[in-house]
């Protein structure tokens, strides 16, 4: 009576563990809504830097923006490179708009590029501007700027220029890579007969509606390189609280995260601009890069030199960009601890991904090699456990003989496994050691923009959640069902062979712990069915693998299953006992 109680508290806890995953879910990650942004929450650190000056209240109600037609002003220079395309707004010198032409917005062959940037009141706003405070003035940004080299592209410069008045000109000449970097020079004239105050600026502007989640295993969001160390402590609810939030030690780089794609500044050699984070209002954010200000002789010139890099997050490019200079940009991926064997991983992946050319048969193959590589680790471990069940006999001798003398049973059971050669921590260090190499190939697969809009039989895409549920019949019927009842047929495998590992691992647990070893399979395997595909592909390939594993390893150590099989039906005869009195 008392273990039919138990059972159905451990299934009300799962019921209610389940319920609670998704409410915690729409809480934490709610999804995104369109939100209008006015000028006021758009302001550039120039016009804050005008206004603490001139102790005026500026801004004003600036009406959403229609996307088509702010791109399809004339007043723009258009970008075009191997890996981007977009165009720089003359109005203000807004560099607000930037597609990706290796990334396709779906899996559909017909999708257009995904979009990284858009102009300022847009519903999925993302922006940079570049430009110089005057005196403590900021230039309008209703000015139009006149533009000089047509189209920006790789080897073919473009000018922006700007008659600031009293003989004052500034330019911003725009180069762009064959990759993602674009670099600004921004150089002010002064044909004035008086000095002038100047301080170069950068900054990037968005919103958070659009955003990836931030998850404990990648961030996304606020990030930045300060003093040679990758901040990713800062989130956009943690500059929403503070207002304003400016890292400790010299920027390296600052912008904004999601888990594919990043916009940062990256400041002029040897310049320690401040940086700082800034909450604009109604999901609004802006980082910002502002250098120490100048004087500028009358009959000089002064000119800084920043860049922004608007692209993908591909290891490879931004590991060359660290290569060549800008400190730990490569950790704009949050690799966290495990970098050292997730680089390894990502590297075995996209080879033989590039030899078998479906992401999903690699990812079969490298959770193969990695089992296959820690086999002998798993092999140390079994056998380890057999000797330790071999000396349990005279173990418990040992502790019966003793118990009353908690030091000389120590004592006594060290000299015994001196005596039989058995230590008994080998069995947990080689499970100590898997841990940090099987969540690196978890994180990787969660990481990777290789496996974005990649498809694998029925899946077009393993970067979601597997699209073949059980309330659509596996795709069948045209309705997609909401995430917590989404199962798919990736999650009923993982809860399925999760039930027969649990099931074939004869260890010796009492009836409350055989209840909750049961029903936490199908537990997880409502949690997981949102995931990737990719990663419940990885997870029931390796739930597989461990099934082989063991089958094997149990054959080779009979007395182990055995012995377990024995105090299985120990503690169930004890159990049943207790219940009958």
């Amino acid at each position: 009576m008392e273990n039919s109680r138990n059972f159905v508290l451990v299934l009300t806890l799962s019921l209610a563990v389940l319920i609670g995953w998704q409410w915690a879910m729409d809480y934490f990650y709610p999804q995104p809504e369109e939100v209008p942004v006015t000028a006021e929450q758009v302001d550039t650190p120039a016009e804050q830097a005008a206004v603490a000056a001139s102790g005026e209240i500026g801004g004003g109600a600036m009406p959403a923006v229609d996307l088509a037609t702010s791109l399809g002003s004339a007043q723009r220079v258009p970008i075009d490179s191997p890996k981007i395309a977009g165009s720089i707004n003359l109005q203000g010198a807004f560099l607000d708009d930037v597609v990706l032409k290796d990334y396709a917005a779906t899996p559909d062959a017909d999708s257009e590029p995904v979009r990284i940037f858009a102009p300022r009141g847009t519903a999925i706003q993302q922006y940079s501007q570049f430009g110089y405070l005057l005196n403590g003035q900021k230039i309008s940004d209703d000015a139009v700027w006149q533009a000089d080299g047509g189209t920006l592209s790789p080897g073919n410069p473009v000018t922006l220029t700007h008659d600031a008045g009293d003989g004052v000109t500034i330019e911003l000449t725009y180069s762009i890579d064959e990759n993602y970097m674009v670099s600004v020079e921004q150089a002010i004239s002064n044909g004035s007969a008086a000095p002038v105050v100047a301080q170069p600026y950068g900054l990037v502007g968005r919103t958070s509606t659009t955003a990836s989640d931030d998850f404990f295993i990648a961030h996304s969001g606020p990030i930045g390189s300060f003093g040679q160390s990758v901040d990713y402590d800062y989130d956009y609810d943690d500059v929403e609280e503070s207002g304003k939030v400016s890292p400790a030690g010299a920027p390296d780089w600052i912008g904004f995260t999601d888990i594919y794609w990043l916009a940062a500044l990256v400041p002029q050699q040897g310049a320690a601009p401040d940086a700082t984070f800034r909450s604009l209002g109604a999901d609004a954010y802006r980082a910002d890069m502002i250098y120490d200000p100048v004087t500028v002789p009358a009959g000089r010139k002064y000119t800084a030199t920043s860049r922004l890099f608007a692209g993908a997050k591909d290891s490879e490019i931004l590991d060359s960009y660290q290569d060549a200079g800008i400190p730990q940009f490569g950790l704009a991926i949050d690799w966290g601890w495990f970098r050292w064997f997730e680089k390894p991983f990502l590297w075995l992946l996209k080879n033989i991904f590039e030899i078998v050319g479906n992401f999903g048969v690699a990812i079969i193959i490298l959770t193969i090699i990695v089992r296959g590589l820690m086999f002998p680790i798993a092999q140390k471990q079994f056998g380890s456990m057999a000797a330790m069940k071999a000396i349990q006999p005279k173990m418990k001798a040992l502790q019966d003989k003793h118990k009353d003398d908690k030091l000389k049973q120590q004592q006594e059971m060290q000299k015994l496994f001196k005596e039989e050669q058995v230590n008994p921590l080998a069995g947990c260090l080689p499970l100590i050691l898997q841990i940090p190499i099987f969540f690196a190939l978890y994180k990787v697969l969660y990481l990777a923009i290789e496996m974005r809009h990649q498809n694998f039989l029925w899946i077009e895409d393993l970067s979601a959640p597997d699209p073949a549920t059980i309330l659509n019949l596996f795709g069948l019927l045209p309705f997609t069902p909401p995430s917590f009842l989404a199962i798919g047929i990736l999650a009923v495998l993982l809860g399925v062979t999760m039930w027969l590992t649990f099931k074939l691992n004869p260890s010796a647990m009492d009836p409350i712990q055989q209840q909750v070893f049961s029903i936490m399979p199908w537990v997880l395997m409502f949690i997981m069915a949102p995931f990737a595909a990719g990663l419940l592909l990885y997870w029931v390939t390796s739930n597989i693998l461990t099934l082989a594993q063991q089958k094997y390893l149990y054959s080779k150590h009979p007395q182990l299953k055995a012995a377990a099989e024995r105090e299985k039906a120990e503690k169930a005869a004890a159990a049943a006992e207790a219940d009958g009195s």
